[in-house]
């Protein structure tokens, strides 16, 4: 029987729907299985939804801040809430049971489904865009080098939930080198691949390979962040992504899920990491 491979989403700033990823996955198992030949329902995917976590205090936030006092540009005020005010909520803390481990509770629960679905020792690709790439690497930092992460794992047994089967990474419109400036020192990247992947697919190598346009001004190369993230961030990719309204300006930032260049990427590293595990 083949392994599967488990995949999450993450998802960026803003005010997003349950099924903001259901395009994206379909096009990337469409692509999958076109080039690989490998039936697409070898990739076990779920998004992660971490919006609904701030969503109810910052339609509040406008309904106490910005209606009743009749200020000015209130759609542009909404806009700066559910974006900036994402970024803002979520800071560690700390006490125990804040926003920080709210949001990273779905990731938690994602993996749990994923392990039902996939199975415990499936590899794991995680895709994530703009914060959710910040989120994503806290995630399995405090996994890798903290107690902190597996105070929210649901299934111990699971080395794929407690991170250890995290093989590939995708960053795409990344935010985190503006996110170094929250350290002194900001010198311990994410182990990608996980250290303790060897023990379940010795043959696997992994990669974090981080995708920006030039026209976003959220996105950032990370190999030239430090040493550190030079030698575990595989390459930067610069890829040109949204329409043509999109393409050459800030507004780039939303376009990486339908970039064709992207999806071609993942899918082949997709497939080379499935025939790695099975074999064929």
């Amino acid at each position: 029987m083949e392994q599967k491979i488990a995949v999450i989403i993450v998802h960026g700033l803003g005010t997003q729907k349950k099924d903001y990823a259901d395009k994206f996955m379909q096009k990337l198992k469409e692509t999958f299985s076109r080039t690989s030949g490998i039936p697409h329902d070898q990739l076990a995917m779920e998004a992660v939804h971490w919006a609904d976590v701030f969503a109810s205090r910052e339609d509040e936030l406008i309904r106490s801040s910005i209606k009743p006092y009749r200020l000015r540009y209130q759609e542009l005020r909404q806009y700066v809430i559910h974006n900036l005010a994402d970024a803002v909520a979520y800071q560690p803390v700390e006490s125990e049971d804040q926003n920080y481990e709210a949001v990273h509770r779905t990731i938690s629960e994602a993996l749990h489904r994923l392990t039902l679905s996939a199975g415990p020792h499936a590899p794991l690709c995680v895709i994530s865009h703009s914060l959710g790439s910040v989120i994503a690497s806290n995630f399995f930092y405090d996994l890798q080098f903290s107690s902190r992460g597996h105070r929210l794992v649901i299934d111990p047994k699971s080395p794929l939930e407690r991170g250890e089967l995290l093989t590939l990474f995708y960053t795409l419109g990344t935010t985190l080198p503006l996110w170094s400036m929250r350290y002194r020192d900001f010198d311990r990247p994410i182990e990608v691949p996980s250290e303790q992947l060897k023990n379940y697919h010795h043959q696997l190598l992994g990669e974090w390979v981080n995708f920006y346009d030039a026209d976003d001004i959220l996105a950032y190369p990370l190999k030239n962040v430090n040493e550190e993230y030079d030698r575990t961030v595989r390459k930067d990719v610069a890829v040109n992504v949204g329409n043509w309204l999109t393409s050459w300006n800030p507004l780039a930032h939303s376009g990486y899920f339908y970039s064709k260049p992207i999806l071609e990427y993942i899918a082949s590293n997709l497939e080379a990491t499935w025939r790695g595990i099975n074999q064929l």
